[in-house]
């Protein structure tokens, strides 16, 4: 997979995408990331982006000629890619998202800042994703947010695949994982369930089952109603 990243503080990613995960992706070949700096498809020499908002209103607006220029360039049309805008107006981002995201060739992020984009920028995206109902200083988290999101469900990445579908919200489960437990058997009186100590894995699947829904039905009970 190719991820592009459009933003205007390209310095951001540099700890994130070097460490861990998303490190050993790279470094394996499985992912490639590239991070572009939008200010190199201005052409004034004061590398501007964005501009003051017709009919008046406080601070700037990221200009549509230059996130074109900047999309055209980046996309390969002969990859299965999508273009998405990353803006609180978008549709909130879930793991199903990020399961249906990781099949693709190309991933191209663009970061907003300062009052938001130029209306017409959402004419030349294929989607608009939001990471939740509140307003942050720009778009690059939430793209290292669902970059680490995608990035781990790619064959590969993950020392053992079995694990990502009995994760939290995985399209297997739907609902949250259930509780795991390690050394020490007991702990200032908390003590492992017996039944994870014996051995019989049918029952133990079973008690994981039940686990899982009622810490669901207890935490989020909204999962249990879509699923």
């Amino acid at each position: 997979m190719q991820l592009d990243i459009i933003t205007i503080f390209p310095e951001m990613f540099k700890g994130p995408f070097n460490q861990s995960m998303i490190k050993r992706a790279q470094e394996k070949k499985l992912v490639k990331i590239n991070i572009h700096d939008l200010r190199q498809w201005a052409e004034d020499k004061h590398k501007t982006v964005d501009d003051k908002p017709f009919g008046g209103g406080p601070g700037m607006v990221m200009k549509v000629d230059i996130i074109d220029k900047a999309i055209k360039e980046i996309r390969k049309k002969k990859l299965k890619t999508k273009v998405i805008l990353l803006t609180p107006q978008g549709k909130i981002f879930k793991q199903k998202k990020a399961e249906e995201m990781s099949k693709l060739e190309q991933i191209v992020l663009i970061c907003g800042h300062y009052e938001g984009f130029d209306e017409r920028v959402r004419e030349l995206v294929d989607e608009e994703i939001s990471i939740g109902d509140y307003v942050l200083t720009g778009g690059e988290i939430p793209a290292m947010i669902i970059t680490d999101a995608v990035v781990r469900l790619i064959p590969g990445v993950v020392g053992r695949e079995d694990s990502l579908t009995e994760e939290s919200f995985s399209s297997l489960t739907g609902g949250l994982e259930y509780p795991q437990y390690t050394r020490p058997v007991e702990y200032k009186g908390m003590k492992v369930p017996e039944i994870l100590l014996s051995g019989n894995h049918a029952k133990i699947k079973q008690w994981r089952q039940k686990k899982a829904v009622e810490k669901t039905r207890k935490i989020r009970p909204d999962l249990l109603k879509k699923s």
